[in-house]
């Protein structure tokens, strides 16, 4: 499955953004669908995944209540809702497929980033 993420760019603090990602190549189907972040000189980190088949969400603690991930069946995307956003939010955004969790590890497939800054 190849994956497309979009959405990224410039906003102030306490503003919104909104990514997606769009899958081809096949459906989501039972996949996870994850979104992670990485800022310049940090890990990639766990922001986000939604199961694709019953809707199950994870969230890093860092983000809950200000991120929401979703997805639409009909365009096969899943989106990252990103309100009230900081500083610290600043980071290429990717989006990837595979298991349920929080690990990179369970991922098989990673989309391009789209990068996220936000300025205070």
């Amino acid at each position: 499955v190849q994956l497309q993420a979009s959405g990224g760019g410039l906003v102030q603090a306490g503003g919104s953004l909104r990514l997606s990602c769009a899958a081809s190549g096949r459906t989501f189907s039972t996949y996870t669908v994850g979104w992670f972040r990485q800022a310049p000189g940090k890990e990639r980190e766990f922001v986000a995944a939604i199961r694709w088949s019953g809707g199950s969400t994870l969230y890093a603690d860092s983000v809950k209540g200000r991120f929401t991930v979703s997805r639409e069946y009909a365009k096969n995307t899943v989106y990252l809702q990103m309100d009230s956003l900081k500083p610290g939010d600043s980071a290429v955004y990717y989006c990837a497929a595979g298991g349920y969790g929080s690990s990179p590890v369970v991922y098989d497939y990673w989309g391009q980033g789209t990068l996220v800054t936000v300025s205070s």
